[in-house]
């Protein structure tokens, strides 16, 4: 068993190995990160490792995706239809239990579709993601279990979430 130390800094390589993949477009790295259920000792002779309820993952706006064969189809199309993405990640925190490791983090993504007429590339669009990665130990090293991204509602700037955050309640105005 590593140190907690060194368990650490592998999990943190290994989130950062995915979000690069990512960046690259590397489909092939990407599934690699994932769990298979040979990772687990199951005996794919007899369990179809694309329908193994295995891993699991939740883009923003999507439903939950189950088992490698949706899991990977998802990271296949959005590779296909996104000419370009960067992720600058913050507030990344690793934790590890045993041979269980939770990361979260915040995915500040720019990305770009296809290109408009005459452009190399499409318009860029940033979104703010809060993401939890749990990574699971393998004799090969740390794998993906589970993504689950949501978005960060942004801000109107009209001052309603200011007067929610302090405890204000919209029906207590005398004006409305």
């Amino acid at each position: 068993m590593s140190a907690p130390h060194t368990d650490v800094e592998q999990v943190d390589a290994a989130n950062t190995a995915f979000y690069e993949a990512l960046e690259r477009g590397d489909f092939d790295e990407v599934s690699s990160l994932w769990l298979t259920p040979a990772d687990l000792g199951v005996d794919e002779t007899y369990h179809d490792p694309a329908d193994s309820g295995v891993i699991s993952c939740v883009h923003p706006g999507w439903p939950v995706l189950t088992g490698r064969g949706e899991v990977l189809r998802s990271y296949a199309l959005i590779m296909a239809n996104t000419d370009y993405i960067q992720f600058f990640l913050t507030d990344v925190h690793v934790s590890v239990t045993g041979d269980t490791a939770l990361v979260t983090c915040t995915e500040n993504i720019l990305s770009g579709g296809p290109a408009e007429e005459g452009a190399e590339l499409g318009p860029l669009v940033g979104q703010l993601v809060v993401a939890t990665n749990v990574f699971r130990r393998t004799p090969s090293g740390w794998k993906l279990w589970s993504h689950h991204a949501s978005p960060v509602l942004a801000e109107t700037g009209d001052g309603d979430d200011e007067d929610h955050a302090n405890g204000a309640n919209p029906d207590d105005d005398p004006l409305a």
